[in-house]
């Protein structure tokens, strides 16, 4: 009997060992060896786009795939316009080739097939981003005075967005809190199950502990439709507030404080406090421990948009430097000159 034949998997069109056969396969594999499941909604679909480019060119097996065709498809990829004409990005490309090379991986692994194609396949090389373009503390300042704390919905975003602040967590991360991950004792709160599904323990400051200890009391009763609900932040109409509706809400109170316009929400929280707390002298390790960084490199970005301290030593030592005032009096000579005027 051929590998798999008793699996109870519904065969495709071409047989035990077809496109969605196996790719089903593969992700009850990952389910029963706890991968997250976001990561699988996500590979799933670059996998469904990879088996769709190969059954209209007529591969209807993995097994008849091989180094040309994953490096043809890398090309295709490559040369992928969207409907608005805008490419791929590179970090798009190179997400839908590691998720194939890790099928093909697992192909090998359970004796699929006796090689991996992709293997050797070379990944687009992903570009070095700096983080967001983060609030100043005075901007965040501004922001969080934007809730209308006379209202209960006020009271409530005014405790997210200190949470944010003083935290660092990210949006998933808030929505899945639960009443006793905060230790309003200790002054720390419980993130479960982050980013690589791990646990860690966050400091919170006092400023934010007043707010979600005032929301707690006075308003969460408000909005709790079921006895047994235990979710720190709820919607209006009760139940848990989501990311989605994390993001969309953060969102608004941005747009409505007037600050300068960013890409995205929450986040800009998360690097606004990285960014402030590296100005003000925080050792980096402390602060890959806060953010949840499994490598200290994607927590050493931060570095390069830390800006203050290297704006104080090229102040202190560049040979150009010069006086503010001072400065501006020789622009404003050099203006009158009459003979830089007339060159």
């Amino acid at each position: 009997m051929e590998r798999g034949a008793s699996s109870g998997v519904a065969c495709g069109p071409f047989g035990q060992r077809s496109f969605d056969v196996l790719i089903a396969r593969f992700f009850e594999w990952r389910a029963v060896h706890h991968f997250s499941q976001r990561a699988r909604r996500a590979q799933s679909s670059d996998l469904g786009i990879f088996s769709r480019w190969c059954l209209e060119r007529g591969i209807v097996r993995p097994d008849e795939v091989t180094r040309p065709v994953l490096e043809r498809y890398q090309r295709w990829l490559f040369y992928y316009r969207r409907k608005d004409g805008r490419p791929l990005t590179v970090r798009t490309q190179h997400a839908r080739l590691v998720c194939v090379r890790s099928f093909f991986r697992w192909l090998v692994r359970e004796r699929y097939l006796l090689s991996n194609p992709a293997s050797d396949l070379v990944l687009p090389k992903l570009p070095m981003k700096l983080p967001l373009d983060g609030f100043r503390p005075d901007e965040v300042e501004q922001i969080l005075r934007v809730p209308d704390v006379r209202d209960p919905l006020g009271v409530r975003d005014r405790a997210i967005l200190e949470t944010l602040y003083s935290t660092g967590v990210r949006r998933s991360e808030l929505s899945a809190f639960d009443l006793w991950d905060v230790n309003t004792e200790k002054g720390w709160v419980s993130v479960r199950q982050g980013k690589g599904r791990k646990d860690r323990v966050v400091p919170i400051g006092d400023r934010a502990l007043a707010w979600v200890a005032r929301y707690v009391e006075d308003v969460r009763p408000q909005f709790v439709l079921h006895a047994d609900e235990w979710a720190l932040f709820l919607a209006a109409e009760g139940g848990r507030l989501t990311a989605d509706g994390l993001g969309n809400r953060v969102s608004q109170l941005i747009k409505a404080s007037g600050v300068r316009p960013r890409y995205g929400s929450c986040h800009l929280f998360r690097h606004a406090m990285a960014t402030a707390m590296l100005d003000n002298g925080a050792d980096i390790r402390y602060l890959q421990e806060i953010l949840g960084h499994a490598r200290l490199d994607t927590t050493q970005l931060y570095t390069k948009v830390s800006i203050e301290k290297l704006k104080e030593i090229h102040s202190a030592t560049h040979p150009a430097k010069m006086v503010r005032t001072g400065a501006a009096a020789l622009v404003e000579e050099d203006a009158q000159d009459p003979e830089d005027a007339s060159s």
